[in-house]
C-alpha cells in the first residue's frame, strides 16, 4: 500500500502585500510614486500654458483693440484692458469701408470654393481608392506630384488662363482655380480607403448602382474627413489674399482681406485708423472661429482617425 502523499504549503511571503487604494492612483505595492513624476507632470502643463498664453496673445489683443479709445491705442506703456469701451470704430470703419459687399464677396467665394471641393474631391478620392481602372495609379502619382508644386508657382499661369477665359474681375475667375485641390483628394482617398471593401461588395451584390453606394453609404462614413476638409479649404480660402489681389481690379469684387489691405495703404482713408484696422480683422477672424466652432468634434475625430485602416 503506498504511502499518502502529503503537501506542503507554499512558502509566506517575507513581506505582505500592502493595501491598493482604488481611488488614489499613486498607490503601488503599499508605496506612494515619488513626487518627481507629480513635478514633471507639472512642468508640462506650465509649458503648455505659456505656450497658449503666446499664441492667444495677439489675438486677445487684436480683439481687445477694437473697443479701446484712441488713447488707449497710443498709450505708452501699452494698455491690455480698455480703461473706457468704446464702439465708435465700428461705426467708422462701416462709414469709410463697404463692409457689408465684402463680407459677402468672401463669404461667397468661401462658401463655393468649400462646397466644390467637398464633392470633387470625395468624389475623386472615392475612384482613387475604391474603383479599378486603368491608370489609377498615375493619376494618384498627379495628384502627389501636385501636393509638391508650391502655390506661389502657379499664379502666373492661372492669370494667363482666367485672361484668356475672360473671367478676370468675376466671382468665377476667384473660385474655379481652386474648386478642387490636390490635398483634399489626397485627404478623401486616404479615408476612403479605411471603408471595408466587403461593404461594398454586399451593396453591389444587393443592386446597389455605383453612384447609390458612393452618396448613401461611402460619404456618410467619411464624416469627419468632410468636416477637416471644410475647415481646412474654408480656412485658405477666406484668408487667401495673393490670388483676390490678382484677378480683381473692379472693388466690387474685393473680398474682406483685399479690400482691408487696399484701406489700410491708402493715406487718404486709413489716417489715425488703428482702431478700424483693429475692427476688421477682428471681422476677418470670427467667421473661421465659428465654422470650427461648428465642425470642431468632426474635425478633431478626423485627426485622431486619420491613420487608422
Amino acid at each position: 500500500m503506498s504511502a499518502a502523499r502529503t503537501t506542503t504549503p507554499p512558502p509566506a511571503s517575507s513581506a505582505p502585500a500592502g493595501p491598493k487604494d482604488p481611488v488614489d492612483p499613486t498607490w503601488s505595492g503599499g508605496a506612494r510614486t515619488s513626487s518627481g513624476g507629480r513635478l514633471k507632470k507639472t512642468g508640462v502643463y506650465a509649458l503648455l500654458s505659456i505656450g497658449l498664453l503666446v499664441m492667444a496673445a495677439p489675438f486677445l489683443w487684436m480683439g481687445l483693440s477694437a473697443f479701446k479709445t484712441d488713447r488707449d491705442l497710443t498709450a505708452s506703456p501699452p494698455v491690455w484692458i480698455p480703461t473706457e469701451w468704446t464702439f465708435e470704430h465700428f461705426g467708422e470703419l462701416l462709414d469709410r469701408l463697404d463692409v457689408p459687399l465684402y463680407f459677402f464677396n468672401s463669404l461667397t467665394v468661401a462658401a463655393l470654393v468649400t462646397l466644390s471641393n467637398l464633392v470633387f474631391c470625395s468624389m475623386l478620392g472615392y475612384a482613387l481608392a475604391k474603383l479599378r481602372f486603368g491608370g489609377r495609379n498615375r493619376i494618384f502619382a498627379l495628384v502627389l506630384a501636385a501636393l509638391m508644386v508650391p502655390g506661389n508657382l502657379m499664379l502666373l499661369p492661372l492669370f494667363v488662363l482666367m485672361s484668356k477665359l475672360q473671367l478676370i474681375d468675376s466671382y468665377a475667375g476667384l473660385i474655379l482655380p481652386f474648386a478642387a485641390q490636390a490635398f483634399g483628394v489626397f485627404l478623401m482617398r486616404q479615408f476612403m480607403q479605411s471603408i471595408p471593401d466587403e461593404l461594398l461588395e454586399a451593396a453591389r451584390i444587393d443592386g446597389a448602382g455605383e453612384w447609390y453606394i458612393f452618396w448613401r453609404i461611402a460619404m456618410p462614413l467619411v464624416k469627419p474627413a468632410l468636416a477637416t476638409l471644410s475647415i481646412l479649404i474654408f480656412l485658405g480660402s477666406w484668408n487667401n489674399f495673393v490670388w483676390p489681389l490678382i484677378a480683381t481690379n473692379d472693388p466690387g469684387k474685393y473680398t474682406l482681406p483685399v479690400a482691408l489691405a487696399t484701406f489700410a495703404t491708402d493715406p487718404n482713408q486709413s489716417d489715425g485708423s488703428n482702431g478700424m484696422l483693429m475692427v476688421g480683422s477682428l471681422l476677418i477672424i470670427l467667421p473661421v472661429l465659428l465654422v470650427f466652432l461648428v465642425l470642431q468634434r468632426h474635425f478633431t475625430q478626423g485627426l485622431a482617425t486619420t491613420g487608422l485602416k
